[in-house]
């Protein structure tokens, strides 16, 4: 179980992760997007930190839920319902009490809900191809480490990627070179948990 101390240090550093990144998610965005997938970001989780203390004192699920539900609120585009989407669901699927097993599936069930909420699926330059390599090296048995290397590798993998879903999609062959914004802000906060478990890249 994570102690409220924990739990405060793991939200605050993942909110202010996303927060920092805000002009580089702006620049991936402006390429292949609206360019605005850092200040919507930014925004979500700054309504996040502002509820920090009362977010710290619940239940991890009933914390992640409520993070969820701040991000669909916040966060414009289609980042907002997909990453509400993620944390909702992560809220309903995590114990109290975690291990890896229980992660590596609360995360599988997550990645469903958002492959359905976003009618997306790997490969198409997406958030997904970072949430479900994440996943593997969860499931496999892989270290934090291993795991926001992973991340970063699999958001990397997205420039040689054409979009066939969202916004970048309109641009057709136009869209390979670039980094998918969402793909980057997903592989942050995988890093910035990895972080709060002793371990980082």
């Amino acid at each position: 179980m994570l102690g409220q101390a924990r739990l405060r240090s793991l939200i605050e550093t993942v909110a202010r992760t996303v927060i920092e990144h805000e002009d580089e998610l702006t620049q991936l965005d402006s390429a292949i997007g609206d360019g605005d997938h850092g200040a919507n970001m930014k925004r979500g989780f700054e309504a996040v930190l502002a509820e920090l203390d009362a977010l710290a004192a619940k239940p991890l699920p009933e914390t992640l839920k409520a993070v969820g539900t701040q991000l669909l609120m916040k966060v414009g585009g289609a980042s907002g319902p997909l990453y509400g989407t993620l944390f909702m669901s992560l809220g309903k699927s995590l114990p109290e009490t975690l291990d890896r097993q229980s992660v590596a599936q609360a995360l599988d069930a997550a990645i469903a809900a958002v492959r359905a909420r976003g009618k997306a699926e790997t490969g198409q330059k997406t958030m997904l191809d970072v949430l479900v390599p994440v996943q593997r090296a969860l499931a496999s048995g892989a270290d934090p480490a291993a795991v926001a290397a992973r991340a970063n590798e699999a958001a990397e993998a997205t420039i040689p990627m054409k979009a066939t879903r969202g916004r970048a999609s309109f641009l057709g062959e136009r869209s390979i070179g670039h980094m998918d914004p969402g793909a980057r802000s997903s592989a942050l906060i995988v890093e910035a948990v990895a972080s709060c478990f002793g371990i980082s890249t």
